[in-house]
């Protein structure tokens, strides 16, 4: 199996938090569109004939495409790689951008899957934050999914806000709730040199959060969710029995994707490529069938490594046969010696041959997890 990731790098406006590449140059909409299509089609060999299993469109705002783009990328898609063993396609999306009509829309391509990007449902700080929408239009948009017939939603929440309380973000995660939708992922604000907001918090305009309150927020955000019955299932994700997102459970169990786009990763489970970070270096290198991009070859180090910080941050953790398979006893023995000491203080298990976080673990599971990481 395998997936794709496609990068739809165009925003409207840019959230001052964010540091994922994007744009406002819709002017470069079109151009872009055939660029892409066009390094899907050269790129055909990459995943070695593994059926395409998820299809992930990520941003920016992929909401901000139009039929007419949406009819172009899935065409290639089905005549390059084909779709029917695709069993999730993922489109994120701006909850101000689902209309009736761009929803309706939507259902005649094979998404299943919707991501909306709510982040907070208080209207203050939506708007501190840049976001195009309220409270309100979240809350219709999930329902106007819903009457169209998706059944598999995720929503995106972000904690540890400027001024955020232990209370607001209780309300956050109570109308999280009430919405039921089948996915949530939960991540604590960061603050990314170069951003907006970044630039905040070094004029003293807006006031970082501290540890204690941060782990007031996780602790908050882990009960209210599993009292409403959803499974956490890695460390910033939860969903309904069975609803994890598969597009993002193969990124952590180091199955290959192809990615594609401007920033866009693939990785074949020996090396990772990325594309240059440039939509007009992009589209003008695609142009001239000369790919703007980086490689880096993983040796067996950085793929242990990787699988570690991946593999532990999940429920299922990370399995002591694949190790010595994958990595040699020398790894194996070494990922031991380093585990023994959080398993007898609780933060470990190691159950049927796999090693994996306690519910107290996920606490502190940064230093775990770099505890066990090797350095040559």
């Amino acid at each position: 199996m395998a997936g794709i990731y496609l990068h739809i790098p165009f925003c409207k406006t840019r959230c001052i938090y964010c540091d994922f590449y994007s744009t406002t140059r819709e002017d470069l909409k079109r151009r872009y569109i055939h660029a892409l299509c066009k390094e899907l089609a050269l790129r055909r060999d990459y995943l070695q004939g593994a059926a395409v299993e998820t299809v992930y469109l990520g941003g920016g705002t992929p909401s901000q495409l139009a039929e007419e783009d949406f009819e172009n990328i899935f065409q290639t898609l089905d005549e390059v790689y084909g779709l029917e063993n695709a069993v999730e396609i993922t489109l994120e999306a701006n909850p101000d951008d689902l209309t009736e009509d761009y929803v309706r829309m939507l259902r005649r391509f094979p998404f299943n899957r919707i991501s909306m990007g709510i982040q907070t449902f208080d209207d203050g700080t939506l708007q501190l934050l840049r976001r195009r929408h309220t409270s309100a239009q979240a809350k219709e948009a999930v329902e106007r999914c819903r009457r169209a017939g998706f059944d598999n939603l995720s929503i995106d929440l972000i904690y540890g806000l400027p001024g955020e309380t232990v209370e607001r973000w209780e309300q956050d995660l109570q109308e999280a709730v009430r919405l039921r939708p089948e996915h949530l992922s939960a991540y604590h604000l960061t603050y990314e040199e170069g951003t907006p907001l970044y630039r905040l918090r070094e004029e003293h305009r807006v006031r970082e959060v501290d540890e204690d309150d941060s782990l007031r927020f996780f602790t908050r955000l882990t009960h209210t969710l599993r009292e409403a019955g959803y499974v956490h299932y890695e460390i910033s994700n939860f969903c309904l029995p069975g609803k994890q997102a598969r597009h993002n459970t193969a990124y952590w169990q180091g199955i290959p994707y192809l990615g594609c786009g401007p920033s866009a990763h693939s990785f074949d489970t020996r090396s990772r490529e990325w594309n240059a970070a440039s939509l007009e270096a992009y589209i003008e290198g695609m142009e001239r069938d000369e790919r703007p991009f980086e490689t880096e070859v993983l040796d067996a180090d950085t793929r242990y490594n990787e699988y570690v910080m991946t593999g532990l941050r999940t429920r299922w953790g990370i399995s002591l046969e694949k190790v010595e398979a994958d990595f040699g006893t020398k790894r194996l023995a070494y990922l031991q010696q380093m585990a023994r000491p959080h398993i007898r203080r609780g933060k470990l298990e190691e159950k049927d041959g796999m090693l994996k976080l306690t519910e107290e673990g996920i606490f502190t599971s940064d230093d775990i997890i770099s505890d066990l990481m090797f350095v040559p």
